[in-house]
């Protein structure tokens, strides 16, 4: 029998790695090893996260990238990668580097060559890109921030516990580097979605997301319109971006599954 591939989870801003501890029990109980590791600098807890924004600060795209590309070289075989948001834009610098077995990538942030900017997106990165010095900083979102750029299509009770439990401070940086990508030779935020040789890709979007509007989502599959390897796209019309956390989570989580399973994954 084959062994089952390792399952990588790499969340977004925002969100600390234990808001992956639901995922972790449900594929660890379909039969897959399951790992959430965090972002370079982040502490082990959410309670440490908030105390010390400044180890979260200043860490880019590329720095993140070689960080899970790191931890990586010590699983052996290529993992799939489940990433949300930054999460999902960076699984997919690594799959287009062939270091992964397949991606679902969950509202994943815009990869260079995207061209739609919605005006929600806008409003949801502005406590980010108000003040430029916060490409050094770690920004905080407050509870208010939150339920607009995250938890717009749940009650505002719900958004309120997602925010208190699993939320923590993130790094500007990573958002001014994909703001500029299209007016960068070599932004960190590119992709080779050219790559023919590699796994297949699953894209999720939510439709009522302000953070990562579905139009996002959709420009970004058209990228990998030159590659032949396997690009799909799938969309949940009613949620938005806090759809890996919050009560339809499962939903999003079986339909992950179940791709994965017809990948022959």
């Amino acid at each position: 029998m084959t062994a089952m591939p390792t399952i990588v989870f790499i969340h977004g801003l925002w969100l600390h790695a234990t808001s992956w501890d639901p995922w972790q029990e449900f594929f660890t109980a379909a039969g897959y090893d399951t790992v959430a590791p965090e972002w370079p600098g982040t502490p082990d807890t959410v309670a440490e996260a908030r105390a010390n924004p400044d180890s979260i600060a200043d860490h880019g795209i590329d720095a993140v990238t070689e960080h899970y590309l790191s931890f990586l070289d010590g699983l052996g075989e290529p993992p799939i990668l489940i990433g949300h948001s930054f999460g999902g834009m960076i699984a997919q610098k690594i799959l287009g580097l062939g270091r992964a077995a397949a991606v679902v990538a969950v509202d994943a942030a815009q990869i260079k060559g995207v061209l739609p900017l919605p005006l929600s997106a806008l409003h949801a990165t502005l406590p980010v890109f108000k003040n430029p010095a916060n490409i050094r900083r770690a920004v905080s979102l407050t509870a208010e921030q939150f339920r607009y750029g995250f938890g717009n299509a749940i009650s505002e009770e719900e958004s309120a516990g997602l925010y208190d439990r699993w939320t923590i401070p993130a790094p500007g940086r990573p958002l001014f580097e994909a703001a500029a990508a299209n007016f960068s030779l070599h932004s960190p935020a590119a992709v080779d979605t050219g790559n023919t040789s590699r796994g297949p890709l699953l894209l999720i979007a939510g439709g009522k997301d302000h953070t990562v509007p579905e139009v996002i989502t959709e420009a970004t599959a058209k990228q990998y319109r030159h590659s032949p390897a396997v690009t799909e796209l799938v969309a949940f019309p009613d949620r938005g971006h806090s759809l890996t956390i919050d009560n339809g989570w499962r939903e999003v989580a079986q339909t992950s599954l179940d791709w994965l399973h017809a990948q022959g994954l």
